[in-house]
């Protein structure tokens, strides 16, 4: 069976091949759970699992609306405001805030992508309340201070500088851009170094007002907690949100440059290549095998049949794997088809990146592609159902 044998008339993700070096993480051994549903008394939904075997609990959440919500002449806008709500909240400043987390252990993130923005909790039970406080002042009130907002947009300028200099993240960008230009998801989720110098404090406040809302988020929980009290925190967490989003549409999208070949020239003594092809959508009913048959290829790492085939056998990456990964405005599916890689590795000095020719398999799904650099990776895009 083919690597795309598994792929539908129908389905609606991309699948890419991402190449890179990597450690392979053995999965613990899995055991049965129960996953409880629970509306608080306020009505908002989470996913629970009781787990009272040690002393800690998990919270993850995500409130779609994300990069794709950035102004098309202002990339970075999402970015640079999820940064900064962890940075000094109601009566904190940033200081008195991560002072606070520090000592009772608590960790509080908060991270951007092209769809959502995701969150991530972690105490002890003991410190349950005082955790959730803080994650309610940091959705609520965060303080977005001209110091902690000079001193965010100076990193993030730090790190566009640096990407301009990595072959990567250059074709990574140009393969984004291609694919779905004049479309929020070929913008940087990162934002431009022209962009990031004029996002305002208004700009990123407007932001936060139309994306946290009751209604916009998934909440998922896992530890030494029972159902009543989660709904409890619930209330005192989320409750405060407004109650609806604001989200501007996002306009349903194709991949472009199918079968199209761009070369960026750098002096460096490797290759980059990134291309697309079409994956399977998380409503699929096949996408738990498709989610095998990835692993298998290639998301195995060091045992995966791309690793042992491209470099162990032939020496031609450094390293390779393969992922799905979801777009939910992403566009028909569609099928790759890459040719064979030269038989013998050889230095080059520029950047390739290239969508690679394809043909209609479906009526709706989003698109594929797959970096390598003398090392070898897919990575894949599925549109959600």
């Amino acid at each position: 069976m083919t690597a795309f044998a598994w792929m539908r008339a129908g389905s609606r993700a991309l699948i890419t091949l991402a190449a890179g070096a990597g450690i392979a993480l053995a999965a613990p051994a899995a055991r049965a759970m129960t996953i409880e549903r629970v509306i608080s008394p306020g009505g908002i939904e989470a996913w629970l699992v009781r787990d009272h075997t040690l002393p800690l609990i998990a919270v993850e959440f995500a409130f779609l609306g994300s990069g794709d919500q950035d102004p098309m002449d202002k990339p970075g806008v999402a970015n640079l405001a999820t940064s900064l709500l962890d940075e000094g909240a109601g009566p904190f400043d940033a200081n008195a805030f991560h002072d606070r987390l520090e000592r009772k252990a608590i960790e509080l993130s908060f991270r951007t992508g092209r769809d959502y923005l995701r969150g991530t909790l972690r105490t002890l039970a003991a410190n349950r309340d005082e955790a959730f406080d803080y994650l309610r002042l940091a959705l609520n009130e965060p303080r977005f201070e001209p110091a902690a907002v000079e001193r965010m947009r100076a990193q993030m300028m730090a790190r566009l500088r640096r990407e301009i200099l990595s072959p990567n993240d250059m074709a990574n960008r140009a393969w984004w851009a291609t694919a779905f230009p004049d479309h929020p998801y070929g913008l940087p989720v990162n934002g431009t170094l022209e962009s990031v110098p004029q996002i305002t404090v208004e700009d990123m406040k407007s932001y936060t007002r139309r994306a946290l809302a009751r209604d916009n988020v998934k909440i998922a929980i896992v530890g030494d907690i029972d159902a009543e009290t989660t709904g409890k925190l619930l209330d005192r967490t989320f409750g405060p949100l407004p109650a609806k989003a604001d989200l501007k549409p996002v306009a349903p999208v194709l991949p472009q440059g199918l079968g199209r070949r761009i070369v960026i020239d750098l002096d460096v003594p490797q290759a980059v290549v990134n291309f697309g092809g079409p994956g399977i959508a998380r409503s699929d009913p096949d996408f738990m095998a498709a989610y095998i048959v990835n692993h298998i290829l290639g998301g195995s790492s060091f045992s995966s049949r791309l690793y042992v085939e491209v470099r162990e056998k032939r020496g031609l990456a450094y390293g390779i794997s393969a992922s799905l990964s979801s777009a939910r405005s992403a566009g028909s599916p569609r099928r790759d088809r890459a040719k064979p890689s030269s038989p013998r590795p050889r230095p080059i000095s520029r950047v390739r990146l290239r969508s690679a020719s394809t043909r209609r398999t479906g009526s709706r799904a989003s698109s594929c592609r797959c970096r390598s650099t003398i090392s070898a990776s897919i990575i894949s895009i599925a549109a959600r159902a």
